[in-house]
């Protein structure tokens, strides 16, 4: 699974969140009248705490067979949102608790006498505070679940977000260390600031860098400092009236190294073999 769809199971687990909240106020909130109102009312809300718990089961699944589990912290998540599984399903029983706990008010076996009012408000009276314990238990699960779902999404988050910084530190391990020329380059652009312009010459346009301390820095060496992402410029304005250049915090971080030493100039072929004048001197 790319990156985006993890990102995808990411908001799809906080919407997730959200629709657990929503059903733990209206279990909180719900008001029933003992008998087939009770049914009624409480039904519903059944039905969707097993809709969000197979939801649920559906995420795990996906991440469990995706390649987040290959990343450090996975492990934490999925467990996680395991236990989220359990709060959903616990929160469902609960809820069928209090619909077995509600009295039912159909005709008793041939025999047994019916219930008269007395009768029947004594049991109702028995059952309530049994149905409310019930609904009590589910809401908690319920807060419980909608909980672990934005754990789970923010920890996904961190355990990406981890990996990039991870990636981009070793591609910048990888780069090729600075020449002292662009790090004096860099350094020059740091303490004094500089700015990039463009001018014609002889019908030509020539780029070249300008620093406020006088520093020489070659359109070579900026344009490579630029492509290691080590400065930046100000592209809103034009390169004619000169585009202010600032270091990113990668310069900054390639500034804290020490300053790699001088590379001695090798000498050419040509130097290197005696002149043809000083052969026939000898």
């Amino acid at each position: 699974m790319p990156l985006p769809d993890l990102a995808e199971q990411v908001q799809q687990l906080r919407t997730l969140a959200s629709e657990f909240e929503t059903l733990h106020t209206r279990v909180r909130d719900v008001s029933y009248t003992p008998g087939t109102d009770a049914l009624r009312q409480i039904s519903p809300l059944l039905l969707k705490a097993q809709d969000l718990t197979a939801a649920t089961l559906v995420h795990l699944g996906a991440l469990d067979s995706s390649p987040y589990t290959g990343i450090a912290g996975s492990r934490a998540s999925l467990e996680c949102l395991s236990s989220v599984v359990v709060a959903a399903s616990l929160a469902s029983s609960d809820l069928a608790s209090a619909l077995y706990a509600h009295p039912y008010d159909g005709a008793p076996f041939p025999g047994y006498p019916a219930d008269d009012a007395s009768a029947r408000t004594a049991r109702h009276a028995e059952a309530i505070p049994k149905m409310t314990g019930h609904l009590a238990d589910a809401a908690h699960q319920l807060d419980l679940s909608a909980t672990g779902c934005r754990y789970v999404a923010t920890g996904i988050t961190r355990d990406l977000a981890a990996t990039r910084d991870e990636s981009a530190s070793a591609q910048r391990a990888a780069r090729p260390a600075l020449t002292s020329a662009q790090y004096d380059a860099l350094k020059a652009l740091a303490l004094g600031g500089g700015r990039l312009y463009e001018s014609s010459q002889r019908g030509l346009g020539v780029t070249r860098v300008a620093t406020d301390d006088g520093t020489r820095v070659s359109i070579a060496t900026f344009r490579a400092l630029a492509k290691r992402g080590l400065v930046d410029r100000d592209t809103s304005t034009s390169l004619f009236r000169g585009q202010k250049i600032t270091i990113t915090q990668h310069g900054q971080q390639a500034l804290a190294t020490p300053r790699p030493a001088a590379t001695a100039a090798t000498p050419t072929r040509a130097a290197a073999k005696p002149s043809a004048a000083q052969g026939a001197h000898r």
